[in-house]
């Protein structure tokens, strides 16, 4: 009997070790899952891979989450579900104030889908996010992670890679010491010119990575979950010409939809926990 007694300790503390992370499996597979989204949307997990691009950025249920951009809030329908019993999600949204009216509406309709939902979506708080002049996504060192997917793009374009850094210096403002900082973005080769960043929407990864670690932030990990080798990223209405956007209509659909999403990167950065 004594020599089980060391191995009944031993198998408690290795299942005591492994439940925190089938529990956060579990509870992303049922946000994932769930009813809530609609089959449209479900659809696009398979370019998108949500349950292994969240794990590889270590996301857990109760972490204090930023989800920067959330646009129609895609994501927003796995992070809120997920972090609604013992974690917090705050979407760092269109700014209020603005006079562009698809800013506007944008905003109306994420507050009527989920902010009006908090039976679904529990208690999603509100914050502005407009590079580069409005950055108070988060308490200073509040967040334990901070998401930004397909995004950099948008802000390279409307501010430049000056008001792109002050945007990453903001997420690592708002990270607790140890935070992590995860990105994905349409990925344009190295080769090409990067110019076409601006008219084409995809980024070059060495270019996201610098300004990152320019903020502060120390590259942990790239991934290739996301990676799609049929884009080659040159297309006539830049990214927006693969799915889902098909800009083209009907012209060469085909084509477009065997090609599937775009090529993305997959970044996982932590803010050092001492300087």
């Amino acid at each position: 009997m004594k020599k089980l007694i060391p191995l009944s300790i031993a198998g408690l503390m290795a299942l005591s070790l492994t439940f925190p992370q089938a529990y956060a499996s579990d509870n992303l597979t049922n946000a994932i899952n769930g009813e809530h989204r609609s089959e449209a949307a479900k659809q696009r997990d398979q370019f998108r891979h949500p349950k292994e691009t969240l794990e590889f950025f270590g996301f857990k249920p109760s972490m204090t989450v930023v989800e920067i951009s959330p646009g129609g809030g895609w994501y927003t329908q796995i992070l809120a579900p997920a972090l609604k019993d013992s974690g917090k999600l705050v979407a760092a949204h269109f700014d209020p104030e603005s006079s562009v009216p698809y800013y506007q509406k944008g905003l109306a309709k994420f507050k009527q889908n989920f902010i009006e939902k908090a039976d679904v979506y529990g208690s999603i708080a509100l914050t502005v996010f407009a590079p580069p002049s409005k950055l108070d996504i988060a308490e200073p060192n509040s967040a334990d992670m901070v998401l930004t997917f397909r995004n950099v793009h948008n802000w390279y374009a409307g501010s430049g890679q000056e008001g792109t850094e002050k945007a990453f210096a903001s997420f690592f403002k708002a990270l607790k010491p140890g935070g992590v900082l995860g990105v994905v973005e349409h990925r344009l080769p190295e080769a090409m010119d990067q110019q076409e960043q601006i008219r084409s929407g995809y980024m070059k990864q060495s270019l996201v990575i610098k300004m990152a670690e320019k903020a502060g932030f120390k590259l942990v990990e790239a991934s290739e979950i996301n990676a799609n080798p049929k884009d080659n990223a040159q297309h006539p209405k830049g990214v927006w010409t693969l799915p889902p956007s098909l800009r083209l209509g009907d012209t060469d659909k085909e084509k477009y939809m065997a090609i599937g999403e775009s090529d993305r990167m997959t970044l996982k950065f932590v803010k050092p926990a001492t300087k």
